[in-house]
């Protein structure tokens, strides 16, 4: 018998982590944190940086009631004013809370079962609600790991009803985001919007660059000495959304291109799950096509 799914209340927090963007002017660090102060909040982490382009600033910090528990719902409430002056784009979040997942996998399961060994052994700040995919290879590893496995065929006739589906596994989990783990499907220009800012993808290369099939090949074939994987947010145009995370590795001409499969699956695993874990501990930032990231 299947446990009837609850959604999660987290309005009574006792630390809270801010993250905004807003035109840089003076004044911003000093409003918000005097709006905390008499709010009964210490600042325990901050972070800012100004864009000397867009001349925008961004700010993220965790801050710690003195007070004891809060409503968070009033906690937002004593905030908007001061975000309406600013003219924020603004989250306020609990930070404890972890962020229920989606994951969306295929036939390659490297990425997915790091992230589900992380996420076991306590280190991934995540909860994964759901497995999906379009095969049912990943499905006895989901069931070693508890984790419950929709199979979801999709073919080009019944796309749009398999995204549904998708959708409405989010919506009945709660889901706060999807994580595309090495998922072989391009998601519809729809769903892309309807997931914008909460659907993170892995592309097995250095972007930009060698893009569609056979990448590692394509970097093969042209005598490359560094591969690397790229994790990024998804928007409708394909593995152009803005990147989270990257990272890469020495090659050499001695490695055939299965081996350099083999050192971008290890890359692809470390990407994925730090930028998995920047975004659920809100540590990621639009900005327009870019991200400002406050890592650890």
């Amino acid at each position: 018998m299947t446990s009837q799914i609850t959604k999660p209340n987290n309005d009574i927090v006792e630390e809270v982590v801010l993250r905004f963007s807003c035109k840089d002017q003076p004044g911003i660090v000093a409003a918000v944190a005097n709006m905390f102060a008499l709010q009964g909040f210490n600042i325990n982490e901050s972070n800012q940086f100004e864009d000397p382009n867009s001349h925008k600033f961004f700010m993220r910090t965790v801050l710690s009631s003195c007070q004891g528990e809060k409503s968070l719902s009033q906690v937002r409430q004593a905030f908007e004013p001061l975000a309406r002056r600013f003219e924020m784009d603004w989250q306020l979040n609990d930070y404890r809370y972890k962020p229920r997942v989606v994951i969306a996998v295929s036939q390659w399961g490297h990425c997915l079962e790091h992230l589900l060994n992380s996420w076991k052994r306590g280190v991934l700040p995540i909860d994964v609600v759901a497995v999906v995919s379009n095969h049912e290879v990943m499905r006895p590893l989901c069931e070693w790991y508890q984790v419950p496995y929709h199979y979801l065929p999709v073919t080009k006739d019944t796309k749009s009803d398999q995204e549904q589906a998708i959708l409405q596994l989010m919506n009945d989990t709660y889901a706060d985001f999807l994580v595309l783990a090495r998922y072989m499907q391009i998601l519809s220009d729809s769903l892309c919007q309807q997931l914008k800012g909460r659907a993170i993808n892995i592309h097995h290369s250095f972007l930009p660059g060698f893009k569609g099939a056979r990448p590692y090949h394509q970097a093969f074939n042209r005598g490359v000495k560094l591969i690397g994987a790229t994790a990024h947010y998804v928007t409708p145009d394909l593995d152009e959304g803005p990147i989270i995370e990257q990272a890469v590795e020495r090659v050499n001409h001695a490695n055939s291109a299965e081996e350099m499969v083999e050192i971008g699956r290890d890359v692809e695993r470390v990407v994925l799950n730090r930028a998995v874990a920047w975004h659920a501990q809100h540590r990621v930032l639009l900005n327009d096509d870019k991200t400002v990231v406050f890592p650890r």
